[in-house]
């Protein structure tokens, strides 16, 4: 495997895709290759210093002349500028704007050929491409990136039934750091937090916008709690959590829910809980729901977008339909008390992720994707 020069660009903050792009990069730079981030910010996930990891921070100035700082052209003049400065290889960008397009850009600035790979993971396509002045641009981005992925089956058939771009999509999945999110002691985190240890734990895991659902989510665990003692944990924050702790209050289980806000720690999080719950109305993936059953925690989730992909119902949890919370509740009361179905679930978890979505296998896929880039642009 020869070596390359890559230039990435993605949202540096909290989200799937920044997370998978940041240690996608941190992986690529293991083995050996140069990697460069040109972001707005240093990736959150970018938490130790690697000698063949760079990055690159686009600076926006603000003109009287516009209402809004011009960030797209920031970025595709700071693509140019690293495309040229540092003899990239091949840009990966993810999402398809505005980071596709501003790669496009960039390349052109820079008056070069590299082989742009675009990343597609959701809400550029299930959200933006609702939007009829978006999805021209959207579609530009497509069509000029010289590979395009998607993070789903679900995501590419959505992407060519909303945008209908003339462009090959391919799968590439998720995955997880199998190092950090693996099962583990967590010594007395559990009784820290004030969880008995005979109480059982579901946890939540999201950015808590309206499409998370976090109300089917306290909904099913009223359910619960009333035949299984039980916490909830809700780890993130977002525009529902006003909403969120006033249900919470109405339904009388203040005392049940803890509400943990963002943290570093998920690992630790999943190995104390029972049952991981997604109840989204739409979810390109659903990389938690890797992460939970990385630590061998069985996940219940709609069966939605790219979750069915994922959940394999009686091998690694249960799928339900929108809404329905009294067959969520149903199964996790099933799951909480019959010790032996946890179990396989559990053992099903781990043996998902190994199989299908471990960080080797997906390495491998995108370092193939990157090759095929560099033999066509060696051969034109």
């Amino acid at each position: 495997m020869r070596k390359m020069k890559i230039g990435i660009t993605c949202y540096p903050t909290v989200g799937g895709s920044g997370v998978i792009a940041t240690e996608l990069g941190k992986m690529l730079a293991e083995k050996g290759h140069e990697v460069h981030f040109i972001t707005s910010s240093t990736p959150f996930r970018l938490n130790r210093l690697y000698p063949n990891i760079f990055s690159h921070q686009v600076e926006v100035n603000s003109y009287s002349v516009f209402q809004y700082a011009p960030y797209d052209i920031a970025l595709a003049t700071k693509i140019a500028e690293v495309i040229k400065n540092e003899q990239l290889d091949l840009m990966h960008v993810h999402y398809a704007i505005p980071h596709a397009v501003c790669a496009i850009l960039g390349r052109a600035m820079a008056g070069s050929n590299i082989g742009i790979v675009t990343t597609l993971h959701g809400t550029d396509i299930t959200v933006l491409g609702s939007d009829s002045s978006l999805k021209e641009a959207i579609k530009y981005g497509i069509e000029k990136s010289d590979v395009v992925t998607a993070v789903s089956d679900s995501l590419r058939d959505q992407t060519y039934d909303l945008i209908k771009p003339d462009k090959r999509i391919e799968t590439i999945y998720n995955f997880v750091d199998e190092r950090e999110y693996k099962v583990t002691n967590t010594g007395s985190l559990k009784q820290d937090l004030g969880i008995g240890e005979e109480e059982k734990v579901l946890i939540h895991v999201s950015n808590f916008r309206n499409v998370k659902r976090v109300p089917d989510i306290i909904d099913t665990f009223s359910r619960v709690q009333k035949q299984v003692a039980s916490k909830l944990l809700l780890v993130g924050d977002g525009p529902e959590m006003g909403r969120t702790v006033q249900q919470v209050k109405d339904l009388g289980l203040d005392k049940h829910v803890l509400f943990l806000g963002k943290r570093d720690n998920l690992s630790e999080l999943y190995n104390i809980s029972d049952i991981k719950l997604l109840m989204s109305e739409k979810e390109a993936f659903g990389l938690v729901l890797l992460e939970a059953m990385a630590c061998g925690v069985p996940c219940i989730g709609t069966n939605i977008g790219g979750i069915p992909e994922i959940i394999e119902p009686g091998q690694n949890g249960y799928l339900v339909e929108l809404g329905d919370v009294e067959k969520a509740a149903a199964y996790t009361i099933r799951m909480l008390t019959d010790e032996k179905e946890r179990e396989m679930l559990k053992n099903g978890s781990l043996e998902t992720v190994k199989q299908r979505f471990n960080s080797t296998t997906i390495l491998e896929q995108y370092e193939a994707v990157y090759e095929r880039l560099l033999d066509r642009g060696a051969s034109e």
